[in-house]
């Protein structure tokens, strides 16, 4: 095997200033997180870039499958290796380039001379190697600036390093750099993809989901699993917090007027949320919600619903189009799961006339008449957590089950 490691490159992290390291550091533990089904990895970081070592094949693919996943790379590349002498660093170069051979390129070689012993200066190595390389490629021209392909070669005291592959990464922060958070999951499309963008501005996320058996089914909760275990595949750990929410429901439908059960529904979520959030120390709230999407988001419903607590409710998608919405919950690979067919529990009860601009004094005058309080700690009490990720093969029975 040619491969020797994989060179990381941080993007956005090399804007940061003295807390750099930290986000360096938080960026290895997740990658470390992500595949220890590998085993150790052996990492190694410095300021600018990171590396991977490579020890066998099966370690190659699972990497340069799964790095794209997460946040906090900005592109990374296989780095070939090889014997410090011009006919060995020739031969890898055909082999490197032999990935390219079947369309059309630019190319240039870039030399960098670490080993100031190695007997060739940088500008030598280039023309050897690019002087060797282009006759045997005929879908290969040169372009100096901006060329489709730049084949790097590297000269360090221990061997000749080579790469020529960039593979974009993620983007974004390193999951947990900006402390943690609550997501509201609904098991519709908007919520993953609310979390997915959250995640990758560095927000380490627990979910809650509110369940209402008997007129939610089991489906419907294990559709939401399987999101939670999506997610996961970013670069952290979730923990999902299943709310038994049927009295609450049923209570609101027999004592508030339909056209405002779904604001005081939306307000009692938020309440019960943001009791889990107070218990497992995240800083938000993290919901869907898109901007005059539904009745309950318009800005009179989110005004009416936010009234119940001072928590900063974090809305990555209130300007967003639902058109947006389909083709990200399309690319993280979250739609197709969250267009089965399965209602929750706020499809389950959404009334036919709902106020779009309900008034908060007239809200909180018809929840005045139950007590609500002791449901809603009832209801965080005897929530049932899940941790996620599942073994994929797990996760696919369970899910052929739904289909």
């Amino acid at each position: 095997m040619i491969w020797k490691e994989i060179l990381i490159r941080y993007g956005e992290l090399s804007t940061k200033g003295r807390n750099k390291m930290d986000f360096i550091r938080r960026l290895r533990e997740n990658i470390r997180h992500a595949f220890a089904d590998l085993g150790q990895l052996h990492i190694r970081t410095e300021r600018d870039r990171m590396f991977i070592a490579i020890e066998n094949e099966t370690q190659m693919q699972a990497l340069v499958t799964g790095l794209p996943k997460i946040f906090g790379i900005q592109s990374f590349s296989p780095v070939a290796a090889c014997e410090k002498d011009i006919e060995s660093m020739k031969k890898l170069a055909i082999t490197i380039m032999e990935t390219f051979k079947d369309e059309q390129h630019t190319f240039k070689v870039e030399v960098k001379r670490t080993d100031k012993t190695f007997p060739l200066e940088s500008h030598a190595i280039q023309r050897e190697i690019g002087g060797y390389v282009l006759p045997q490629f005929q879908n290969l021209s040169v372009k100096v600036k901006q060329p489709d392909i730049e084949l790097r070669v590297e000269v360090r005291h221990d061997a000749t390093y080579m790469m020529a592959q960039v593979i974009p990464g993620a983007g974004g922060m390193p999951v947990g750099s900006n402390g943690k958070s609550l997501l509201m999951l609904s098991g519709g499309i908007d919520s993953p993809v609310a979390g997915y963008l959250m995640m990758k501005r560095g927000v380490r996320l627990e979910a809650i989901h509110f369940f209402s058996p008997p007129y939610t089914s089991e489906n419907s909760l294990e559709k939401v699993k399987v999101l939670a275990n999506e997610l996961t595949k970013f670069g952290a750990s979730i923990r999902l917090h299943v709310i038994p929410f049927t009295e609450i429901q049923v209570l609101i439908k027999e004592k508030v007027p339909s056209n405002v059960s779904m604001t005081t529904t939306r307000r009692m979520m938020l309440k019960v949320a943001d009791q889990v959030r107070e218990e497992i120390g995240a800083l938000a709230i993290v919901t869907g919600e898109s901007l005059g999407q539904v009745a309950s988001q318009t800005l009179e419903s989110l005004t009416a619903i936010n009234a119940v607590t001072n928590t900063p409710i974090l809305r990555p998608l209130i300007s967003s189009d639902k058109l947006e919405i389909i083709d990200i919950a399309e690319n993280i690979g979250t739609y197709e799961t969250s267009i089965q067919p399965f209602e929750d529990c706020c499809t389950i009860f959404t009334p036919t006339s709902p106020k779009t601009k309900p008034k908060l004094e007239k809200v909180e005058h018809y929840e005045s008449f139950s007590d609500f309080d002791e449901l809603i700690e009832r209801a965080v009490k005897n929530r049932e957590v899940y941790i996620f990720p599942k073994k994929e093969e797990q996760q696919q029975d369970k899910f052929a089950e739904l289909l």
